[in-house]
């Protein structure tokens, strides 16, 4: 096979998977894993795809970063349930974390104003808990990512390494019963997982169309969740092992 061949098929294997990792590309080509990781990198340069840690992601809908107007359409009603039953497990003196997820978003426009503090790193969080004068927002500071108007980053992460918080509230692209949670955007997962980390309780609020799928950057295991909340669309096999896991899930209608 040419070298332009192979190339291209990569590149149309990456769009129809979304994320692939250099061994798999290796395998399927029947060469390096050096050669694949030159492919890569030409790829990237001609801005066709995006390289990360192990393999590449698809940029042709910019999965990592969807546009906030285009998610917070998407499955509006069931985010904004699941974020109502997360404010009722928030007390006053809290010190709680949330992500930059819409639902996370839906969390701080339903919270009432009280005697809160609350790390984050979206904008949009902190813009809407603007709005409560008895809320503490602490931001995390970092690089900006336009779509989703959140930081990441170095300078995030250190910023997070400095606090201690009662519970954090998350969302994730993909949950999977036995690879975990997972996300498109590397920077934001390598995030969730510090704010999991920081956290003496983690609750996940997740839509059910989320069950079952993997996204490329993992997260964490599932048994690092506390609480999932979610929608009454929830499988009952998936369930039913979430039960047998010992994880506590809330069912929202």
């Amino acid at each position: 096979m040419l070298v332009a061949e192979r190339q291209k098929k990569i590149v149309e294997l990456i769009n129809e998977r979304l994320s692939i990792r250099v061994t798999e590309l290796s395998k399927i080509f029947s060469v390096t894993e050096e050669t694949i990781r030159r492919d890569l990198e030409k790829l990237e340069k001609e801005n066709l795809l995006m390289r990360s840690h192990g393999g590449a992601v698809s940029i042709e809908k910019d999965q990592g970063e969807i546009s906030y107007l285009e998610r917070e359409i998407t499955n509006a009603e069931q985010k904004r349930a699941i974020a109502k039953a997360a404010v009722r497990s928030i007390e006053t003196g809290d010190q709680i974390v949330l992500d930059a997820s819409t639902t996370a978003w839906y969390v701080a426009k339903e919270l009432p104003d009280m005697p809160l503090t609350v790390l984050t790193n979206s904008i949009k969080v902190a813009i809407e808990l603007s709005k409560k004068e008895q809320i503490k927002v602490i931001s995390t500071g970092g690089t900006l990512l336009s779509q989703s108007l959140s930081y990441v980053g170095p300078l995030a992460e250190r910023s997070l390494s400095m606090y201690h918080v009662n519970k954090a509230y998350l969302s994730c692209k993909g949950v999977h019963l036995q690879r975990g949670l997972s996300d498109f955007n590397e920077s934001q997962a390598l995030l969730k997982k510090q704010m999991m980390e920081i956290a003496d309780e983690t609750f996940l609020m997740v839509d059910s169309s989320k069950f079952g799928t993997r996204a490329f950057s993992q997260i964490a295991p599932l048994s690092s969740i506390d609480c999932i909340i979610t929608d009454s669309n929830i499988d009952e096999e998936i369930r039913n092992d979430l039960d047998g896991k010992m994880i506590k899930v809330i069912i929202v209608n």
